[in-house]
C-alpha cells in the first residue's frame, strides 16, 4: 500500500525551505547509467513539445489520480516513508499551469515571505537543475518543473503583502517606507492604482476601497472622475462607459455625490454612517449586496496643489467600524507620495501618447510620397490613420466643387468607419442606399456643421451634438447613425484657401474630443491638404499633358501637307542640277520661287544618291519636304527660303569642293536633312527674347539654347525618329564652344578628320559656314540678306519696346538703322572672316567665298565711310561702344 498522499504545493515548499537538502539527495542518488535514458527523455519531449512531459508521468495501473508523490521506506517498501510515483502526466501539467498563471498575474505574492527572507540565488537554481540531469527522466523533469514553476526574475520584486503587515505592526517608519517604494517605481497607471487601492486598505484596515483619477479640460463643466480598478464605489450615480475596450472603466460625474464632492471641494469625509449621509448612493450595495457602512474619502494633490484624483476606503475592520483620526493622519501623509508616483505616472502616459502621435504623423508623410497619383488612395489612408489614433467610429474628408464660389458645395466625400460601427449601422442604411433621389453624402453625413467650418474657416469641437443649436438632428435621425460628439476642421492649400473640411465622430470610448485631440487632427489635416494639393496638381498635370497631345495631334494634321501637293510634285518632272544652278557656291538666294525650291531640294536627294542608297520612298520624301515648308513661319528672314538656301550652300560645298568623299553617306543625309530643318518653327525673335518674355518655349526648355531645342524637337516630330538627325542639327548650335578648337587645329595643321572629335567639330563647321552663307553672295544678294534680317530683328525690337517696356539694343533699335553698314562690318570681322578663313585653309576650293566676303566688307566699309561724312557734316555724329553693338550667332537665333 502506498503511504499518504501530499499535495503538490507542499512539495514545492519543502524544496524551497531545504534546497541543501534536495543537492544532498542528488548527490547521493547519482546514477550515470541512466543518462543515455535521461537524453533520449528530452529528445522525446522537445519533438512532443514543451507542455508534454515524458512518458514514465501517466497513472500506474494500480492508482488512480493520486497526488504527485507519496512517502515510502528507504528500501522501496510500501510503507511510510517511501517515495512512489502516483501523479499523472495530466495533473502534474495542471500543477505546473496553475502555479505559472498565478505568478504572472499578480502584482504581489503572498506566499514568498519566507523566500523573501532567504531567497535562493540563481546561481543555486542552475546548479540544481544540472544535478537533475543525471536522475532518472521521470524524477528529472518533475524536479526541473518545480524548479522552473518558482522562477520568478522581476526588475523590482515586490515586497510580501504578508510582510508588509508584519512591519505595520511592528516598525512603522519601515513599514510607511516599503509601501512607497513599492509605488515609487511603476509607471504602468493601471497597476499603479492598483497599487495604492491595495495599500490605502492595508494601512486603514479597510475592507474595500476605490480609486478616481481626475480626467478632462480644466473648465469644471468637463471634468469627471475616472476608475480604471473597480472594487466597490459607493456613494456617487454612475455614468455609462460606451468602450468595450474600458469595461471596468467607471465614470463619476464632477461634483457629485461623495466622490465629486471631495474633488470638487478638496476636503476629508469621514462618514461612520453611509446611510446617514445624504450624498450617499446605494445604487452599487443594491447590485452587489454589499453593505456599506463607514467611508473615509481624501483628494490626492500633485505637487502644485491640484487635485489630481480621490481615494476612498469603505468599511474598516472589523466591521465596519469608523475611520479613527490616525487613519486619517495616516493617509493624509501617504496620499501626497502617492500623487507623485500618478503624476509620473500620467507623464509617462502622456510622452508616450505623443510618440505614438508623432510617428502617425511621420507614417502619413511617408504616405504621401508613396502614393501622390489617386486622391481616393491617399485619403483613405490619412482617414485611416486619424481614426486608428484618435480611437473614433466615423472619419469623413469632404471636398468644395469651387474654392472662389461664396456658395458652399460639396462634390466629393470620403467616408471611414470603423469596423466595429460598419456593422452596425449597414442594416439601418440599407434601406436609404435604394433611394436613388439620396447621394451619399447626403444620408451619411450630417453636413450643417461641415458646410459651416467650410464658410468660416474655424474648427469646430461639439461635446453634446444634440444640445448644439447649429446640428441638424433631423438628418442624424434619418441617417441612422447617432452622433454624439463632432471634431471637424477645415483643410487649407497652398494659397490659403479652403478646399474642403474633414471631421472625425463620436470616441468610441464615449468621451468628447479634448484639445489634444483637436490638435492632432488639425496637423493631420495639415498633411490630408498637402495630399489633396498634390494629387490635385497631378491629376492637373495630366489633363494638361492629355490637351497637349490632342493639341499635337490636332496641329500634325494641319501641318501636313495635303495628298493633292503631293500628287502633283510626285508626277512633276523634276529639273537638272544644271538648269537650276543649285551646284554653284554663288547661287541666287531669291531666283526660285517656293515650289520650284521643292523641286530644287527632290534633285539635291537624287543626286547625292540618298534615294537610292537608303531606299527612301519619293512619295514619302516629297510629303516630308512639303510638310518643313510648311512648319516654316511667315517670318521676313528665319523661313522656308533660308532653309533651303542653306541646305543648297551644304549640296554645292559637298559636291564642288569635294567634301563628299570626306564625310560617310549616313553623316551627309544627316547634313541635308540639318540643314532644312535647323530652324523649324522659329518665331523671328532670339533666345534672349524668349527668356524676357518667359514665353512658354522658355518655359519649356530653359533660356539656354531655347530655340534650338524647339527646332530640334519639332524636326523629331516631323521626321518621327531622332535617328542621326541628332546628331548634326545640334552641332550648328555648337559654334561658340566648338570654333576656337576649330580654328586652332587647322592653324596647326593638326587635323585628322577620321577622329570621331575632330570629325564632329569639322560638321559643325561646315552648318555654321552653311547658316552664315549669305555673307559670301554676291553684293546685291548679300545686301537684300543683311536688309531681311535686320528688318525682324526691329521688329524683335519693337515688341521690346512696346510689350517689355524696354530700349532694344542698336542692332535691334528701329531709330538706328543708319547704323547697319558698321554692325554688318563688326559681323563679318568677329565672326565671317575668321571661319571662311580657316574653311579655306582646309580645301583652298573655297577661296571664292572669302573672296565675296571681302568683296562685301568693301561694300559695307564704303556705306559707312559715307554715313562718317555725312555726320560730320551735319555735326550729328555720336560714339558708340562697338562691343554693345556687335551682332552674334545668338543673336542671329
Amino acid at each position: 500500500m502506498s503511504g499518504p498522499a501530499l499535495d503538490s504545493a507542499a512539495v514545492e515548499s519543502f524544496l524551497d525551505s531545504h534546497p541543501e537538502l534536495v543537492e544532498r539527495w542528488l548527490r547521493r542518488r547519482n546514477w550515470p547509467a541512466c543518462k543515455a535514458g535521461v537524453e533520449a527523455a528530452e529528445e522525446r519531449r522537445e519533438s512532443n513539445g514543451a507542455a508534454s512531459l515524458p512518458g514514465g508521468l501517466g497513472n500506474s495501473p494500480g492508482g488512480g489520480g493520486g497526488s504527485p508523490f507519496s512517502w515510502a521506506g528507504p528500501e522501496g517498501a510500501s510503507a511510510a516513508g517511501g517515495l512512489q510515483r502516483r501523479a499523472s502526466q495530466k495533473e502534474l501539467r495542471k500543477t505546473f499551469a496553475r502555479s505559472k498563471a498565478i505568478h504572472v498575474n499578480l502584482t504581489y505574492d503572498e506566499h514568498v515571505h519566507g523566500r523573501a527572507q532567504e531567497p535562493l540565488s540563481s546561481a543555486r537554481r542552475r546548479a540544481l537543475l544540472r544535478k537533475a540531469s543525471s536522475l532518472p527522466p521521470t524524477t528529472a523533469h518533475i524536479l526541473s518543473a518545480l524548479l522552473e514553476s518558482r522562477v520568478r526574475l522581476p526588475q523590482y520584486p515586490p515586497t510580501a503583502l504578508d510582510y508588509k503587515r508584519y512591519l505595520k505592526e511592528h516598525n512603522e517608519r519601515q513599514f510607511f517606507l516599503e509601501l512607497v517604494k513599492d509605488i515609487s517605481n511603476d509607471l504602468d497607471l493601471t497597476a499603479l492604482s492598483y497599487k495604492i487601492l491595495i495599500f490605502v486598505c492595508l494601512m486603514v484596515d479597510a475592507d474595500r476601497g476605490s480609486l478616481f483619477l481626475v480626467e478632462g479640460a480644466a473648465a469644471a463643466a468637463k471634468k469627471s472622475l475616472v476608475s480604471k480598478v473597480f472594487d466597490v464605489h459607493a456613494g456617487t450615480p454612475l455614468l455609462p462607459c460606451y468602450s468595450s475596450e474600458d469595461a471596468n472603466e467607471v465614470q463619476v460625474p464632477w461634483g457629485k455625490g461623495i466622490l465629486g464632492y471631495v474633488a470638487e471641494h478638496g476636503e476629508t469625509v469621514n462618514i461612520p454612517d453611509a446611510y446617514q449621509d445624504r450624498r450617499f448612493n446605494d445604487e452599487i450595495d443594491k447590485l452587489t449586496g454589499y453593505k456599506t457602512k463607514s467611508l473615509l474619502c481624501m483628494p490626492i494633490r500633485n505637487n502644485e496643489g491640484e487635485i489630481i484624483g480621490v481615494a476612498q476606503a469603505i468599511n474598516k475592520i472589523p466591521g465596519g467600524a469608523p475611520f479613527t483620526d490616525d487613519d486619517e493622519k495616516v493617509m493624509e501623509m501617504y496620499l501626497p507620495f502617492c500623487g507623485i508616483a500618478i503624476s509620473n505616472a500620467q507623464l509617462f502616459a502622456a510622452s508616450r501618447k505623443e510618440y505614438d502621435r508623432s510617428r502617425a504623423l511621420l507614417e502619413v508623410v511617408n504616405d504621401l510620397f508613396e502614393e501622390q497619383t489617386d486622391l481616393e488612395k491617399i485619403v483613405k489612408k490619412i482617414m485611416h490613420r486619424a481614426q486608428t489614433l484618435l480611437k473614433c467610429e466615423r472619419c469623413s474628408v469632404l471636398l468644395l466643387e469651387d474654392i472662389d464660389s461664396p456658395v458652399v458645395k460639396f462634390t466629393k466625400s470620403f467616408e471611414l468607419m470603423s469596423p466595429k460601427c460598419s456593422a452596425d449601422t449597414e442594416n439601418s442604411l440599407k434601406d436609404s442606399m435604394e433611394k436613388p433621389s439620396s447621394s451619399y453624402s447626403d444620408w451619411l453625413v450630417n453636413s450643417s456643421i461641415a458646410e459651416l467650418v467650410a464658410s468660416t474657416g474655424l474648427p469646430v469641437n461639439i461635446s453634446d451634438a444634440y444640445q448644439d443649436p447649429r446640428f441638424d438632428a433631423e438628418a442624424d435621425q434619418i441617417s441612422g447613425f447617432h452622433i454624439r460628439s463632432v471634431l471637424c476642421v477645415p483643410i487649407w492649400n497652398s494659397s490659403h484657401q479652403i478646399i474642403g473640411v474633414a471631421q472625425v465622430l463620436n470616441r468610441l470610448d464615449g468621451k468628447p474630443f479634448d484639445d489634444a485631440d483637436q490638435r492632432l487632427f488639425e496637423a493631420f489635416v495639415i498633411f490630408c491638404g498637402l495630399g489633396i494639393n498634390n494629387t490635385i496638381m497631378y491629376d492637373q498635370v495630366n489633363k494638361s499633358w492629355a490637351k497637349q497631345s490632342v493639341a499635337l495631334d490636332v496641329l500634325s494634321y494641319h501641318a501636313t501637307c495635303s495628298k493633292a501637293e503631293v500628287d502633283r510634285f510626285k508626277t512633276a518632272d523634276i529639273p537638272l542640277v544644271s538648269e537650276l544652278g543649285i551646284d554653284n557656291i554663288h547661287f541666287d538666294d531669291f531666283s526660285l520661287d517656293v515650289d520650284t525650291m521643292i523641286t530644287a531640294a527632290l534633285r539635291m536627294f537624287m543626286e547625292l544618291g540618298m534615294v537610292q542608297k537608303f531606299k527612301i520612298d519619293y512619295e514619302t520624301l516629297c510629303r516630308w519636304l512639303l510638310t518643313v515648308r510648311k512648319n516654316y513661319r511667315m517670318v521676313l528672314y528665319h523661313n522656308w527660303r533660308h532653309a533651303f538656301n542653306v541646305c543648297q550652300l551644304m549640296f554645292a560645298m559637298l559636291t564642288t569642293v569635294g567634301f563628299q568623299e570626306i564625310l560617310t553617306e549616313i553623316e551627309i543625309l544627316a547634313l541635308i536633312v540639318g540643314c532644312l530643318c535647323h530652324d523649324l518653327d522659329h518665331r523671328g525673335t532670339n533666345n534672349a527674347f524668349q527668356a524676357k518674355s518667359g514665353s512658354a518655349l522658355a518655359q519649356l526648355y530653359g533660356t539656354s539654347a531655347t530655340l534650338e531645342h524647339h527646332h530640334f524637337n519639332h524636326a523629331v516630330m516631323i521626321l518621327q525618329t531622332s535617328s542621326s538627325a541628332q546628331q548634326v542639327t545640334l552641332e550648328i548650335w555648337d559654334f561658340e564652344e566648338k570654333r576656337n578648337e576649330f580654328f586652332e587645329l587647322v592653324s596647326k595643321g593638326d587635323y585628322n578628320w577620321n577622329l570621331n572629335g575632330q570629325r564632329e567639330i569639322f560638321r559643325s563647321m561646315l552648318m555654321t559656314a552653311c547658316d552664315l552663307g549669305a555673307a559670301t553672295k554676291p553684293w546685291e544678294i548679300s545686301r537684300q540678306v543683311a536688309e531681311l534680317v535686320t528688318s525682324e530683328f526691329f521688329e524683335q525690337g519693337d515688341r521690346e519696346r512696346s510689350e517689355l517696356k524696354l530700349t532694344p539694343s542698336a542692332i535691334f533699335d528701329r531709330n538706328r538703322k543708319d547704323e547697319l553698314p558698321r554692325l554688318q562690318l563688326e559681323w563679318i570681322d568677329s565672326i565671317c572672316m575668321p571661319l571662311y578663313q580657316t574653311l579655306v585653309k582646309v580645301n583652298s576650293k573655297l577661296q571664292p567665298m572669302i573672296d565675296s566676303v571681302v568683296a562685301n566688307r568693301s561694300k559695307w566699309e564704303e556705306l559707312h565711310q559715307k554715313r562718317r561724312l555725312s555726320q560730320a557734316t551735319t555735326g550729328t555724329a555720336t560714339k558708340s561702344p562697338s562691343s554693345n553693338l556687335a551682332a552674334s550667332p545668338e543673336d542671329v537665333n
